[in-house]
């Protein structure tokens, strides 16, 4: 049993919480990371034992364009800052993990820079991939290289270079000795090589006792990421669109079987495939913006704590704030607020959002069958679920209520039980049948452990409208990528002859996908219309299936996923 296996993580993205400038100037340091100190007491109050922060190091913009892996980046303060912040994260018993952008860098990364000064005869230029000084580039350097997600902002390093390996693994070193850090979350591990992360894994056992490797994976099969020789744990988007599409479509069915699939690839153990679960991120919208009503809080919340997995909640999304992507280069700054300690922490003490999340915490914490516990399907419909967690020989219980309305269920167990939530006592006679409220849930405890230090809390209140359902259109659609936006639009199929579709887009220009080819070669549309493809024959293309696939525009995931089938 490591650290990481009962972990509550908090999510901070630094730079937007600090309030910091979008753009680095290089200048001299402002301490704007010490405006998180005072936040540690309160992710600990919530019930939260670990944070995921990052980007941190010095970049030129958002983060994920790094300059110095070595640096705290400058809007944010010096390395002393960092370790600082670090050292009162683990005086206050609060596990850290950084933010590992391995994948690239920025054009202002010191090996970078000299291709551009020496061209040919830099020693750097086999450190990225696919440079050729017959082409050029987005910023007409004279030159062309490989890059993440058609970004030239981001340059691709080599991972197959050794020495490119050594170096990062050096970083890793270098931020176990400055930072004392306790693992790293991997940006963009679906597109990583498969060695190179292998090698993270080797430098991970090497640093630090149960020292964590995190990896940000979008679909695909997660233990191809996940296992003894790679990484610890992925990103479980699988559940995160499961969540919040199950709730507004009133179709558990969608997450029980989620839930089973991934339980499934982990061998049907609870240690076997543990997967970093949330709701909301730094580049996804915040979950009461995405629920049809924020009613469905509770719920969702009550799952993401107690279904397998490691949960995390994202910074703010416990006070129930909304967060809807924008357009342009500024999309993801809505989901990445700035909030100040003095107007939050007033607010925390009286807020039904905070204590829900709060108790979800503690009882996370306390009741060891939710981190290591057998999942059990115990019952189903399309507005109910109820499942256990059993460990050591005793049996939590969760049930969940998608409906406006109460609605008694009822599945078989035996004992006393507790509610951990409401404070209820229920006694089972071969069967357990408890009235759960609408948009409402409970986690069961047998009354012989259930010695929990929890305050009874009320589910928070809805008072906003409700948001309206949009219908999508029944007819398969193939989309296209334009523009730098990665727009998605409609385009009906017309024709299709061989590994050649031909499609009709908006403005009614006949256009001719070729599939007849590698993965890595094909287009972002061509790689979507592949898996929609795959998709089809393995059954029915739901229109929210259809809408996951268009609504993924990194080519690096659809090459994966494409090939995962």
């Amino acid at each position: 049993m490591a650290w990481y296996d009962e972990a509550v993580f908090y999510h901070i993205y630094p730079l937007g919480m600090t309030g910091a400038p979008r753009e680095n100037s290089y200048g001299e340091p402002v301490e704007r990371l010490n405006k998180l100190l005072p936040w540690i007491s309160h992710i600990k109050n919530i019930g939260c034992n670990a944070i995921y922060i990052g980007p941190l190091f010095e970049s030129v913009g958002h983060g994920y364009e790094t300059t110095d892996y070595k640096k705290l980046d400058s809007r944010l303060g010096t390395n002393d800052t960092l370790k600082n912040f670090v050292a009162e994260c683990h005086k206050q018993e609060v596990k850290v993990i950084f933010d590992g952008v391995f994948n690239h860098t920025g054009r202002d990364f010191f090996a970078f820079k000299d291709i551009k000064a020496n061209r040919e005869n830099s020693r750097y230029k086999d450190w990225y991939c696919n440079v050729n000084f017959w082409g050029n580039n987005s910023f007409n350097d004279g030159f062309g290289y490989e890059n993440w997600g058609g970004y030239d902002l981001l340059a691709k390093l080599n991972q197959k270079n050794p020495e490119v390996i050594n170096y990062i693994c050096d970083v890793i070193r270098f931020w176990v000795s400055e930072f004392d850090v306790d693992g790293i979350r991997l940006d963009a591990a679906d597109v990583l090589d498969f060695d190179f992360m292998k090698s993270l894994r080797r430098t991970a056992n090497e640093v630090k006792p149960e020292f964590w490797l995190m990896g940000e994976v979008i679909h695909g099969d997660y233990n191809r990421w996940a296992n003894a020789d790679t990484l610890h744990s992925v990103t479980n988007y699988n559940l995160h669109k499961a969540l919040y599409s199950g709730y507004n479509d009133h179709n558990f069915f969608e997450i029980a079987h989620t839930v089973k699939r991934l339980y499934d690839m982990g061998g049907s153990r609870p240690d076997g495939l543990k997967l970093y679960n949330f709701v909301d991120n730094h580049d996804v919208e915040r979950i009461t913006t995405k629920l049809n009503s924020k009613a469905g809080f509770a719920p969702v919340h009550i799952m993401l704590y107690t279904l397998p997995g490691v949960p995390s909640i994202y910074y703010g999304s416990e006070f129930g704030i909304e967060g809807k992507k924008g357009h342009g280069a500024a999309a993801d700054e809505p989901l990445r607020p700035e909030l100040i300690y003095d107007d939050w922490v007033k607010k925390a003490e009286d807020d039904e959002y905070v204590k829900f999340v709060t108790a979800l915490g503690n009882i996370r914490q306390q009741v060891k069958a939710l981190s290591y516990g057998d999942y059990k399907e115990l019952m189903l419909t399309n507005r109910q679920y109820a499942y256990s967690r059993t460990y050591q020989g005793s049996s939590v219980i969760v049930m969940v209520n998608n409906d406006d309305n109460p609605y008694t269920i009822n599945v078989p167990a035996n004992g006393e039980y507790v509610g951990a939530l409401s404070g209820r006592k229920v006694s089972a006679r071969g069967n357990l049948s408890a009235e759960i409220a609408g948009n409402s849930g409970e986690i069961w405890v047998p009354e012989t452990s259930a010695k929990l230090d929890i305050p009874v809390v009320e589910v928070p209140k809805v008072e906003e409208v409700v948001k309206p359902v949009v219908v999508e259109k029944v007819e398969p659609v193939i989309a296209s990528a334009v523009e730098e936006k990665l727009e998605v639009v409609d385009a009906e199929v017309i024709e299709t002859k061989n590994e050649d579709i031909e499609i009709l887009d908006k403005v009614g220009a006949a256009k001719t996908l070729n599939l007849n080819k590698p993965y890595e070669e094909m287009t972002i549309e061509e790689l979507q219309e592949v898996i929609i493809g795959k998709m089809r024959k393995n059954g029915p293309v739901t229109d929210r299936m259809m809408k996951d696939v268009t609504d993924n525009t990194h080519h690096g995931s659809l090459v994966t996923w494409a090939k995962s089938f």
